[in-house]
């Protein structure tokens, strides 16, 4: 790593210590507050809270917190504040003092007001590393006459007619928007990234991307199989990501601050459906069982199903996995059965779906199935007669989501840019991920800057984008519809019929 890289790394890290009040390394970051020395973590008491993203401080409550730019702390011939005080310029050694001590370069004790920081050396040398560029640190992909926005979809291979509708009405949106001026005399302008055929391989050609810091944000990117390899690398560059189509939101664990996601993966969906039977009350108290292919993202559905199981009272019965290509449906369904289920959670594809409804329905067994996402598909409609009305499907998002106004605007854009018939439902999705990033860039104002972009999502609330339902974010919730619409199926009609309407994922 080159010195100049090894400074870059240290003003990030010191970055998110001055805005979050919190280390990358995971060590305690503490603040001391008045004569009482009141212990609070830093993250309640961040830099920025006061002194402000650009550094500058904005008067609030009769305090004037200190202008901290470098080029202010290090005036040659000192500083002289309205109380009187006054002292040489600062130094790095000093602005350690300040931080740690709440002393100025005269030794004079700074206001009551200003926390004392505990921290590491390296983080305090992080941060004091990033307090000399505190204000004009360079926004990626951003001029004085256009914002640069990624999108990354695969273009080759069978999926490329779901990245083309993507990217087609991701465009629609900024052209649009640039046909009226842009936002704040900036246009939006799309680059696209193309996938390639591996997750290891195409994180090799995104890395560079990103690392080169040319990009502001990106919106809709299909990473769908990608997301592992993909998403650490959006926190490490710190590149905002809005919108991405996955199926697999990556909610649990550290939380990574630069991705939101629109609508609830199948973990969030196997929570609502789980509400769901909850409450139903010839399903309430049955037994549950979970039958899934093995993948590691199954997997870990599986555990959401225990963990939203448990907080509903009780526990899940029996977990059958069975290899890609090897489905037993004999022996499952005689083990699950044997189980007592009453209810069954179904991971898995649509033959061997269809293929454990018709070996329950030779011993007579009928329990509820439930099946987030909708995997099994239209085979469903094959299934025996005794399952009319047993078989209940989640989505994220349904017909009852979109608002009158919502679907004249979708049109008339659609029918303006020429938007294919296809991939309707990924569409939507790019087109509402795209339409929360333009609200957002245009409530950050003209002084826009990625963590202002992250803050105004973290206050989205209730947004309508009109095709979904409300988006709403937080400091500590990146789902911005956290729930599923649940389904079930009416097996003479052959068609789903709406069953619990929206129910909540948390």
């Amino acid at each position: 790593m080159t010195a100049q890289d090894s400074l870059a790394l240290r003003q990030s890290r010191g970055r998110q210590i001055y805005i979050q009040g919190s280390s990358r390394s995971g060590k305690d970051i503490h603040a001391y507050i008045g004569e009482a020395s009141l212990e609070v973590p830093g993250s309640a008491m961040p830099c920025a809270s006061c002194h402000g993203l650009d550094g500058r401080g904005k008067a609030e409550g009769g305090i004037a917190p200190s202008n901290l730019t470098w080029e202010f702390l290090t005036k040659p011939y000192g500083l002289k504040h309205a109380d009187g005080r006054q002292h040489p310029p600062y130094t790095e050694r000093a602005l350690e003092l300040a931080i740690t001590r709440g002393l100025d370069p005269a030794g004079n004790k700074l206001l009551n007001a200003m926390p004392r920081y505990s921290m590491s050396r390296e983080d305090l040398l992080d941060l004091v590393a990033y307090l000399q560029i505190v204000g004009k640190d360079a926004q990626p992909g951003i001029s004085d006459n256009k914002i640069l926005i990624g999108i990354l979809v695969p273009t080759k291979g069978t999926l490329i007619e779901l990245g083309q509708a993507a990217t087609a009405a991701t465009k629609a949106v900024f052209d649009e928007l640039n046909a009226q001026g842009g936002v704040f005399g900036r246009r939006l302008e799309l680059e696209v990234i193309e996938t390639t055929d591996t997750p290891a391989a195409t994180r090799e050609k995104v890395e560079p991307l990103l690392k080169d810091q040319h990009l502001f944000a990106m919106s809709g990117a299909v990473i769908a199989g990608f997301e592992s390899e993909l998403l650490p690398i959006f926190a490490q560059q710190e590149t905002p990501l809005i919108g991405p189509l996955t199926l697999y939101p990556q909610t649990t664990g550290p939380l990574n601050r630069q991705v939101f996601y629109l609508l609830s993966g199948l973990d969030g969906q196997a929570r609502s459906l789980i509400n769901f039977v909850s409450k139903k009350p010839e399903l309430k108290g049955a037994k549950v069982a979970v039958v899934h292919q093995q993948t590691a993202l199954n997997a870990a559905v599986v555990e959401v199903i225990k963990d939203q199981k448990k907080k509903a009272g009780s526990g899940v019965t029996t977990v059958v996995a069975y290899a890609t290509g090897s489905f037993d449906a004999t022996n499952n369904v005689k083990q699950i059965k044997d189980s007592g289920a009453g209810i069954v959670f179904f991971l898995g594809g649509s033959d061997e779906g269809l293929a454990f409804l018709q070996e329950a329905a030779k011993l007579n067994w009928f329990p509820a199935l439930l099946v987030p996402g909708g995997s099994i598909g239209a085979a469903v409609f094959n299934a025996p007669p005794g399952f009319d009305r047993k078989v209940f499907f989640s989505f994220p998002t349904a017909p009852a989501d979109q608002t009158e106004e919502g679907v004249k605007e979708f049109r008339a854009i659609a029918e303006k840019y020429k938007l294919s018939s296809t991939h309707l439902a990924v569409q939507i999705s790019a087109y509402s991920a795209a339409k929360i990033l333009v609200e957002s860039i245009k409530r950050s104002g003209k002084d826009i800057s990625r963590e202002k972009l992250i803050q105004v999502l973290e206050s989205l609330h209730q947004y309508p984008t009109g095709l979904t339902a409300a988006i709403s974010y937080g400091p500590n919730r990146r789902v911005g519809a956290m729930g599923a619409h649940v389904v079930t199926i009416d097996l003479k009609a052959k068609q789903f019929v709406p069953e619990g309407g929206w129910i909540e994922s948390n």
